[in-house]
């Protein structure tokens, strides 16, 4: 192995690493052509069937074309791929592109306030019991965190539709990532607080306005993202 990072993790995840992150920072931008295998198993400091193994499970999920006797191309990814892309892309936040949190966020709130209001249809006491744990919660990033996210997997879960819940599976290394730093700002975890509070008290009353609830806090959350993100670029340029 050639680097230290090579000889700490599997060979094959070590690839992909390069790959993938070549691939986001736009060093092989959609359409670029990668070097032949014996070249680029070379550059990478790895074999050459290391090397064809990672090809073939990055072309299962979409991100390249693999075409026998000619070059490997890079896909379009952002306009013909698919969710099996986005689990994958959630371990390298560092690299997607400025916005792609909040495409993010704007998804979940527009899917979340549905999921809330068809798991309150179904299992409003389950959903009720887990949000009477909101008062004893630390006020603290971690356990805000790490409570938000499980109550909407919960919800998901309640929801008895199994494809939310395998959507929010795709995304749950980048929101917990970005929850930390969410949570950090003492004005995001008073939200949330009056939002566990609100959304009690809706479903105590028979549910109604739980999905209006939901979509509002959710649209204050990316609202209080987009000011991290402002605050992190003037900090940068400064």
């Amino acid at each position: 192995m050639t680097t230290k990072t090579n000889s700490l993790i599997r060979p094959t995840h070590y690839v992909e690493h390069k790959l993938l992150t070549s691939i986001l920072d736009g060093t092989y931008p959609p359409g670029a052509a990668l070097p032949n295998e014996r070249t680029l198993a070379v550059q990478i400091g790895v074999t050459r069937p290391t090397l064809r193994e990672t090809l073939q499970r990055l072309s299962t999920e979409g991100w390249i074309t693999i075409r026998h006797g000619k070059q490997t191309v890079i896909n379009d990814y952002w306009q013909n791929g698919g969710l099996r892309l986005l689990s994958t892309m959630a371990e390298y936040g560092e690299y997607l592109p400025d916005g792609f949190i909040t495409h993010l966020l704007e998804v979940r709130c527009t899917m979340l306030p549905i999921i809330a209001r068809l798991s309150v249809e179904k299992s409003s006491e389950a959903i009720l019991n887990y949000l009477s744990r909101a008062n004893d919660l630390d006020n603290k990033a971690k356990a805000f965190a790490a409570y938000d996210w499980k109550l909407q997997l919960l919800m998901a879960e309640h929801s008895r539709n199994p494809v939310y819940i395998l959507i929010l599976n795709d995304f749950t290394s980048i929101f917990k990532a970005m929850a930390f730093h969410y949570f950090s700002l003492p004005k995001a975890r008073n939200i949330s607080r009056t939002y566990y509070t609100d959304l009690s008290n809706a479903i105590e009353k028979g549910g109604k306005g739980v999905e209006q609830i939901v979509r509002k806090t959710m649209e204050k959350s990316i609202e209080i993202w987009n000011e991290i993100k402002t605050a992190k670029k003037k900090k940068h340029e400064t």
